[in-house]
């Protein structure tokens, strides 16, 4: 078990969120237990751990006492446009909302952060200036565009 495991807090959806993530994120991805409160299949989900990525996280159906908040988010690092895009649309599925930024809050609550992994050398540049852009770029984007990005970059307009 990792050291520290996020911990998850549903309203009575663990399960279908569980099983949703999973889907979403194929690759290292799997659940790894569901606790009951009964000892039948169809007896409510109290708890359950899954993976995805390999990274493993905890999720609660405790209840309406607590709901998420932009405080916290699940920052992907995306290597393509292509799985920024596939990684997007699938997030939002469902009644998920979009975001500035490259986040978006899926149809559960969470807030997930979709970020192309170029971003951070584009903002990171010794050049003040081509980082500027590249953040003013960034800044009116919602879904994040590889190829807009690069422009700011480059100085060929957005």
């Amino acid at each position: 078990m990792q050291k520290i495991t996020p911990f998850l807090w549903f309203d009575g959806n663990a399960e279908e969120a569980v099983k949703f993530y999973v889907s979403v994120f194929k690759k290292g991805s799997k659940i790894i237990s569901l606790h009951r409160a009964g000892d039948t299949d169809s007896a409510p989900l109290m708890s359950a751990t899954f993976q995805l990525h390999g990274q493993q996280f905890m999720a609660l159906n405790g209840g309406p006492h607590y709901k998420f908040t932009e405080a916290i988010s699940l920052f992907v690092d995306c290597e393509t446009q292509a799985e920024v895009d596939e990684l997007w649309s699938k997030l939002l599925e469902g009644g998920g909302q979009t975001q500035q930024c490259g986040w978006l809050k899926d149809r559960f609550g969470l807030s997930w952060q979709i970020v192309p992994s170029v971003l951070g050398k584009l903002l990171g540049d010794k050049d003040p200036e081509k980082s500027r852009r590249v953040m003013e770029a960034m800044l009116g984007m919602v879904k994040l565009d590889i190829a807009g990005l690069q422009r700011a970059y480059d100085g060929t307009g957005t």
